[in-house]
């Protein structure tokens, strides 16, 4: 049971007051950023942080910074009422959502920007993107001030660049990563799962088999990066998806490109199946530590 009911805010101001009551009391406050259209991915945020926290803080704010001219933010899911009652039940005690005109009033001209790290897999797939995430996560971070913020690592990329986000600019959150969640069929859980037809959503289990395939491989040896990367690219195809945008084994930390697998890993994949991008990511162990 909630310790207290849900409470609202849509404010600057009222964020503030909360969470300054909150860390006069000596209270620890976890921040889960979100776009709203919760689902058990979300919700395993939340039971992360409350492990540390006693006081958890969600946002929910469709970012408009972060969509490109062709993409999804009209049709992009809301559904504030359902999200607070999944809320509720998890037993967060605020939920922060502002509006368009609050986050980014009149006159807004600053942009938060990381580069390199930005510029490749999604942010070359997506030009603007990045610069839009680091914008509106730099500001939530420092109107809430928590203590602790979670991002998933099913958008690893982002978490990394996020990472690099606090670090350099001094922001004092600790940026905790949570644990990719998947569906019972391995899917790995997103707002977006739910563009997919019944038929399209069997494919995209593709994606799990081949990122495993590539990970058996290469932490086996049986095959280079280069054979197994060209290999998974061939399955997913095959499998029925209309383009990999990108298949690429990366650094897990500063995300560059390896030839072999000596420390840990990341292969991530974005690929586009009907009208629906996907994205996923498995971790790669070198097999001596």
């Amino acid at each position: 049971m909630p310790s207290a009911p849900l409470k609202i805010v849509r404010t600057v101001k009222d964020l503030r007051q909360q969470v300054g009551e909150w860390k006069q009391q000596g209270l620890k406050v976890g921040l889960v950023p979100t776009m709203g259209a919760l689902h058990h991915g979300h919700i395993s945020l939340v039971k992360r942080l409350q492990e540390d926290c006693d006081r958890i803080v969600v946002s929910i704010f469709v970012n408009p910074k972060q969509f490109g001219p062709n993409e999804d933010l009209d049709k992009y899911p809301r559904q504030e009422r359902q999200d607070a009652d999944k809320l509720t039940e998890a037993g967060v005690e605020l939920l922060y959502a502002p509006t368009v005109d609050e986050m980014y009033p009149d006159g807004f001209l600053t942009t938060v920007s990381i580069t390199r790290m930005t510029e490749i897999l999604c942010g070359a797939n997506r030009p603007g993107h990045f610069d839009g995430v680091t914008t509106v996560v730099a500001k939530l971070l420092l109107q809430c001030l928590p203590d602790r913020a979670i991002f998933g690592e099913k958008d690893f990329q982002q978490l990394a660049v996020l990472k690099k986000l606090v670090k350099d600019l001094d922001i004092p959150v600790e940026v905790v990563s949570g644990t990719l969640i998947r569906d019972e069929d391995g899917l790995a859980t997103s707002s977006r799962n739910v563009y997919l037809s019944p038929e399209e959503r069997q494919t995209a289990l593709e994606i799990h088999k081949s990122l495993s395939r590539i990970v058996t491989d290469l932490q086996a040896g049986t095959r280079t990066v280069s054979e197994a990367i060209t290999a998974g690219e061939k399955h997913l195809l095959e499998a029925g998806f209309n383009e990999v945008q990108y298949l690429e084994v990366r650094d897990a930390e500063t995300l560059e490109l390896v030839d072999s697998i000596e420390r840990p890993a990341r292969v991530l994949v974005a690929a586009v199946l009907g009208k629906t991008r996907l994205i996923d990511n498995m971790a790669i162990e070198p097999a001596y530590r």
